[in-house]
């Protein structure tokens, strides 16, 4: 079956499509054949090139060769049926809901007019354009789930399409026909056939792959992964273009890493009396994790390149411990250690547990954050002599600048990201922790770093990080994992219940206050929303009070001072208040440990990762403690998000279903790793492509470090182009 539009005869190609497809980053406005208000609606999608509409790849596949038969009953997989409209009616219901219908009649899979027996109805709701769209008469070809309602079979929201008759029915029908992702003003089959016509004039494209991984032609994949004649066929284009999409991807990581490696460092790691000193105080002991996870960055530390390092392991592993380990092995080596943590309350809990621990150790802590600054009286420092006297390894003269200036500057400063914009000085910084590193973006990241000229970099996260992951998101970064908790934790168990069982666990939760414990109540909102059919903190605020008098009831979300913040929290930290009604400003690096209770109120409405760390807040000390998740999850992912709370508390298991769930787009985006998006690729399916990726450009930088041979100029002009793009996207 030729791909080729009836239209795209040699006498009728067009000039500037030819012209262009020789250099992929054609913008489209130039084309010629594009309205204008169609290449405005294909920009605002993201689409401005060529090469951005070639790459814009199909969801999904519909096989129109043989439609599915109407169905008889209610299925579990969507059908993709062919029908004429013989009836159409639309109505008001409840005063202000709309709905649209539409009765199909089945015809032959031939497109004659030949009818057979099955008809099924199509509802919209609120969807008042669908109206617009569909006429009796018109055929229809429908993809949805098909469900009873009552005695009607009925598809809800179903995506549809209108088979015209013109001179492109081989592009939509009588193949296996690609549906793209579509946009306002942008349908599906208009995409189709654009980027058909674009393809009928298609050059040879030099392959975005070194010699001997293609399967295929790139112009000969790009054809089939948008229209192929076969199963057999797609899945060969498609493998080709997911593992030149990762071997993009790994040539950016890999460059990433050899950069930092090149860079010139220093050592910044003392002998370690401090640290045992520190952790000869601590009320119990290290697990092996935490152990051999202070070894590897004190091994960093020491050596004279820039350590950069990723912390990460399940809520309430320790982070914290191992953290401040490193930060007293710099400054025992005569240098300050920075942490910024993305909330004021957590940079204030941070610089709490800090002066308790290290005042007794003599080591002088401050806090930066953008409402607070606890010893902010620096001395003043010359700060051009100290990077020249470590450029030169003068230890005499740094010396001496410490002893001029008082030497009573602070050596741990713990901030927000303040530390960036407040105009802090830390001239002899050499280790900076950022906590929490997914709430900030890489540029952020950078910024920390400016303050001396290259410091060590270790960032923590109390997200596991996936194995499948770990070579992608973080493959710069060399990764150290806790993966044992401390003996001492409480157990905690979680319950899922839908909301007609909320009466039940207020009883629950009023038994154990009465026993002197105390609780949290977690909702998605501040403030009740129109867009959003869930519960909010301050409106219910008032509800638990009363409900739960005598008992003392806080509230506590963003919006809130920070100096009042402040107050709250130290209130609830000394049991002056038993309940702090919430929203997820409490994720993380609350730590009291006689909190044992926890509800989340439209716990549906939070990711899983979210929900295992909004229930890390509880069990942090060796009380049995209870999360109880209120929802009303009525979808397959909802149920098994809870039925996966209920089941694990395995911060690693979590990581692992809540990427199965959401896929990887999430954890992959840019403002987290600075990697262009994927277009094609799943990190979860093709994990042995992402590993080939990996391992070729690793032996393409290996041989070619500079990327200099005549072969992988492409690459390297590629790879300039994606460090391009990923700053326009962290930007």
């Amino acid at each position: 079956m030729s791909i080729s539009p009836s239209s795209s005869s040699g006498k009728n190609k067009s000039p500037q499509v030819s012209a262009g497809l020789d250099h992929l980053e054609t913008r489209l406005s130039d084309l010629g054949w594009l309205p204008s208000p169609r290449v405005r609606s294909l920009n605002r999608f993201g689409l401005n090139t060529l090469e951005d509409l070639l790459t814009h790849f199909p969801r999904r596949y519909e096989d129109r060769r043989e439609f599915d038969r109407f169905p008889r009953d209610e299925t579990e997989k969507p059908v993709c049926i062919c029908g004429n409209v013989i009836k159409t009616a639309s109505k008001r219901f409840q005063g202000w809901r709309f709905l649209f219908e539409v009765t199909l009649q089945e015809t032959a899979a031939d497109g004659s007019a030949n009818v057979l027996s099955g008809q099924i109805v199509c509802r919209w709701y609120n969807v008042h354009f669908v109206k617009k769209m569909i006429a009796e008469g018109q055929r229809l070809v429908v993809y949805g789930r098909p469900r009873r309602r009552g005695r009607t079979l009925v598809i809800e929201h179903p995506e549809f399409e209108v088979v015209e008759p013109d001179a492109e029915a081989s592009i939509h029908l009588r193949r296996i026909t690609p549906i793209h992702p579509a946009t306002e003003g942008i349908t599906a089959r208009m995409l189709r056939g654009w980027i058909h016509r674009l393809l009928a004039d298609l050059p040879d494209l030099p392959s975005p792959l070194p010699p001997g991984l293609a399967g295929v032609p790139y112009a000969e994949a790009l054809r089939a992964i948008h229209f192929p004649e076969n199963w057999e066929e797609l899945h060969r284009a498609r493998r080709d273009l997911v593992l030149a999409e990762f071997f993009q991807m790994q040539l950016f990581v890999v460059a990433k890493r050899a950069e930092v490696v090149l860079r010139p460092g220093l050592s910044h790691c003392g002998p370690g009396r401090l640290v045992e000193a520190f952790q000869r105080q601590l009320p119990f002991p290290l697990t092996g994790a935490q152990a051999r996870a202070i070894g590897e960055i004190r091994a960093d530390l020491a050596a004279p390149r820039p350590m950069n390092r990723i912390l990460h392991g399940d809520v309430g592993s320790g982070k914290t411990v191992v953290a401040l380990s490193a930060m007293l092995l710099a400054v025992e080596a005569g240098f300050q250690a920075a942490i910024m943590a993305p909330t004021q309350i957590l940079a204030e809990q941070h610089y709490l547990h800090f002066k308790h621990w290290l005042e007794p150790l003599g080591i002088r802590v401050a806090l930066r954050t953008g409402s607070r600054k606890e010893e902010s009286a620096l001395p003043l420092f010359d700060e051009q002599a100290w990077n020249t006297a470590v450029r030169e390894g003068d230890h005499a003269r740094r010396a001496e600048l410490l002893k001029r200036s008082g030497g009573d500057e602070p050596q741990i400063v713990v901030g927000t990201h303040a530390l960036l914009y407040e105009g802090v000085s830390l001239p002899r910084l050499g280790l900076a922790v950022i906590d929490e590193q997914h709430k900030f973006g890489v540029l952020q990241r950078a910024a920390l770093t400016r303050h001396a000229s290259v410091p060590d970099v270790l960032v923590m996260t109390a997200t596991p990080i996936p194995r499948t992951l770990t070579m992608t998101l973080f493959g710069d970064l060399d990764v150290s994992t806790l993966d044992e908790l401390p003996a001492n934790r409480g157990k905690i168990i979680t319950a899922a219940r839908d909301a007609s069982k909320l009466p039940d666990a207020i009883e629950f939760i009023k038994k154990y206050l009465a026993q002197g414990r105390q609780a949290y109540v977690v909702y998605p909102l501040i403030d009740e929303s129109a867009k959003m059919e869930a519960k909010a903190a301050a409106a219910e605020f008032e509800k638990w009070q009363a409900v739960l008098s005598p008992h003392r009831c806080e509230l506590l979300h963003g919006r809130i001072a920070p100096e009042e913040k402040d107050a709250i929290m130290e209130r609830f930290r000394r049991n002056e208040s038993q309940v702090l009604i919430a929203t997820t400003v409490i994720e993380v690096g609350i730590d009291v440990p006689n909190a044992t209770l926890m509800l989340i109120e439209n716990a549906e409405r939070f990711g899983l990762a979210q929900l295992h760390q909004l229930r890390g807040r509880v069990g942090r000390g060796s009380h049995k403690s209870y999360c109880i998740l209120i929802h009303a999850a009525d979808t397959p992912e909802g149920l098994e998000k809870m039925k996966t709370l209920e089941a694990t508390s395995n911060g690693f298991e979590i990581a692992e279903a809540d990427l199965r769930l959401r896929g990887p787009g999430d954890l992959l985006g840019t403002d987290q790793s600075g990697l262009p998006p994927l277009k094609i690729g799943d990190v979860l399916a093709d994990t042995e492509l992402m590993q080939l990726a990996r391992t070729t450009a690793q032996q393409l930088f290996a041989a070619d470090p500079e990327l200099a041979w005549p072969e992988n100029l492409r690459f390297r002009k590629s790879l300039a182009e994606k460090r391009k793009l990923a700053l326009a996207h962290v930007s």
